[in-house]
Parts: C-alpha cells; structure tokens; sequence
C-alpha cells in the first residue's frame, strides 16, 4: 500500500472544507485532519453555526491521539479572539509536532501570525500544499475580507456566437427555453448552493420570470438571497419571486419609486430597500456594499445583458463562469452577452482561466482581477 503524501492528507482537508459551502459563511471554508503514524486520528470541517472550528473540531476527536501528530488544514489556523478562542492555542494545548497548511489567512491583518506562533512554540510549520486550490475555495471570503465587497461571478448561457437569448418573437415561438445542457443547468445549481445570494435586474424578472432559488438539494445556514435591481418597482406581484419570497427576496429600488407599490410587496414578504439613483439606475455599487454589510460573501449575477454591461464597465465583476452551448443563433435582433452604453468601447482580458466539459456545453471559467489582491 502507498504511502500517503502531504498532498493526499491535504486533498482530504480540502474536500472536507467544501462539504462547508453554504453552511460556513460568512467564514471561510476549513476542513482539517489529524494524522499519526498514517492513519487518521480526527477529521472535521467547519459550520458556522456550529461554532468551534475545524481545527478544534478534529482535535477533540482525536484526544490524546493528537500529542505528536501532524495537522493538515487548508488554511491558517486563527490566532486571536473572535467567536471563539484561539486554533493556535489549542493547537499548542494538544501537543501536536507538525502542522501543514494550504496558505495563510488572507485576512492582511492576522496572515502569518499563526504560524509564527507556532514555529516559536518548536511545532514544524509547512506551507504551501495544495496552495492553488485552497485559494480558490476561499476566494469569496478573500474577497470580502480584503476589500468589504462580495465576490461577483457573472453568469450565463451562451451559443457559439455569443448570444445569450433569442429575440422576443423567437423565444415566444421556440418549444425550448433553455440555451445550456442539463448538465450545464445542474452545475448552475451547484454555483447556486456555493453562493450567499443571486442578483439580476428587473428586466430579467419581466422577461423570464426566474425563480432563481438553490436546487441543489444540499443543506444551507441561510437561504439563498434572491436580490433584484428595479429602479422603479416594476417587478410583478404574480411573478414567481413574489410568490414564493420567505424573507429571501431582496428588491433595490430608486428613492422614488412608488410608495404604494413599495407597501404592497413589503406586503408579501418582500424586502424593499430604496437607494440613490445613478445614471438612471439603482447604484450597484452601493448595492454590493450593503450586501457585504449583511454579510453577504458571494453573488452570482444572472442578469441581461445591459447590467452584465454595467457591472464589468463599473469594475465590479471579479470572475465569469460562461456555459457555451454548440449552438448558433445569428441575427441582429437577438440578445448578445452584453449590450447597451455601458458596453460600447468595453475591452476586457480575463487572466487565470480555465476550461470545463458539462455534457455537450463546455465552459470558462475565469477572472477578471486577482481578488486576493491588495485594495
């Protein structure tokens, strides 16, 4: 039997810290495992609800088997005082001799002093394992944490020719509605469930009539915000948003927007909130800093293509995650991915990209800027 490398017993955190999606935010995802002499001694994986970390989580499990073991969590134990105490001092506590993790807190005010903790302490500190995709589990919370905002990820089905809908008649007239795979639509499910909530604009509501809800069938600490852009309240009460809101539908809307059709929705159980105008618009802007002040990480933009527009133009997208379907649609009159003022001119470059094979779709998924970067 093989034995099992740093990187293997890293593989295992890191699947553990993503059974956390949708159940540890606003915290980061953390999964740890404890092991001695090759066997494993503690495992666990943080919720948020549930409090203790994973760390500690998998040192209770471990006891006394923990004293002379290696700890492998992808990412750096905390060191000071929040919701709970210390990692680094139960660590300390539990007589652990080595500790391997994936990277450091990207938290800019607490990164490395863990491990400096610890290595003064004599425990052997190896970083770095696995480094590229612990980040990318905790890229939302790296995001929010470095720069008060939630993570965007734009969204969309595409054909090869870079449409995203039919034109009106057409899509009336067509026995199908959707442009992706339903492998494609399964995984959307999946972005959905890793995400603390979804925005579109009103424009979209009127056209497609979303439910935008999580599908996923995995549990989740709160429900998935539906959150909507409609400057003037003209979101329909008989729309499937309205109708199936329990407080989970959020709506953004101009200071003037109309008081009576305000009453009416906050009626039905919808949340209106009413902020300042830009360009015409409700400001995403400001929209995204509320999210984040309610503790709001991540946000999947399914939207049309002016506010996909907007949002790259404003520079408020940091990654796109695009389903291309061997399709074709042509013609003037049907919907591209972006469109309107806001994409005349429009030049972007995505950077660390990847691609990915759902069904007969293939997708990219990629950045638009280095959300661990300094803000």
């Amino acid at each position: 039997m093989a034995v099992r490398t740093d990187s293997d017993w890293m593989q295992q955190a890191l699947e553990l810290a993503g059974q956390g999606h949708g159940l540890a935010s606003p915290n980061p995802l953390v999964g740890a495992v404890v092991v001695r002499a090759g066997e494993v001694v503690g495992q666990a994986f943080h919720t948020y609800d549930g409090l203790k970390h994973a760390e500690v989580l998998a040192l209770e499990q471990a006891g006394e088997r923990a004293r002379g073991a290696t700890l492998y969590t992808n990412l750096e134990p905390c060191c000071h005082y929040g919701r709970t105490p210390p990692c680094s001092e139960r660590i300390l506590a539990a007589g652990v001799s080595r500790v391997v993790a994936a990277m450091a807190d990207p938290n800019p005010a607490v990164s490395g002093k863990s491990f400096a903790q610890l290595r003064v302490a004599g425990i052997e500190v190896s970083v770095g394992v696995r480094e590229e995709e612990a980040r990318r589990l905790n890229e939302a919370f790296a995001r929010y944490i470095r720069s008060g905002f939630p993570l965007v990820t734009l969204k969309a089905a595409l054909t090869l020719d870079g449409k995203i809908a039919p034109a009106a008649t057409a899509f009336q007239a067509a026995n199908h509605r959707w442009i992706s795979s339903e492998e494609s639509r399964a995984f959307v499910q999946l972005l959905r469930h890793q995400h603390d909530a979804v925005l579109t604009g009103v424009g979209t509501v009127l056209a497609d009539d979303p439910l935008l809800s999580d599908r996923s069938g995995q549990a989740r600490r709160r429900r998935l915000l539906r959150v909507v852009l409609d400057t003037r309240l003209r979101i329909p009460l008989d729309s499937k948003l309205v109708c199936t809101a329990e407080n989970d539908v959020l709506v953004y809307a101009s200071e003037d927007a109309s008081p009576g059709k305000r009453r009416e929705l906050e009626g039905r159980g919808i949340e209106v909130r009413l902020v300042k105008e830009v360009g015409g618009e409700v400001g995403l802007r400001a929209v995204l800093r509320e999210l984040a002040e309610r503790e709001i990480i991540s946000v999947l933009l399914e939207a049309g293509a002016h506010l996909n527009a907007y949002a790259i133009e404003m520079n408020l997208v940091d990654k796109v995650f695009l389903f291309y379907a061997p399709k074709f649609l042509g013609g003037d009159d049907a919907v591209p991915l972006l469109a309107g003022e806001a994409a005349h001119g429009l030049t972007v470059t995505l950077r660390d990209y990847r691609l990915h094979r759902f069904g007969t779709d293939f997708a990219l998924e990629g950045y638009l800027r280095d959300v661990f970067g300094n803000y």
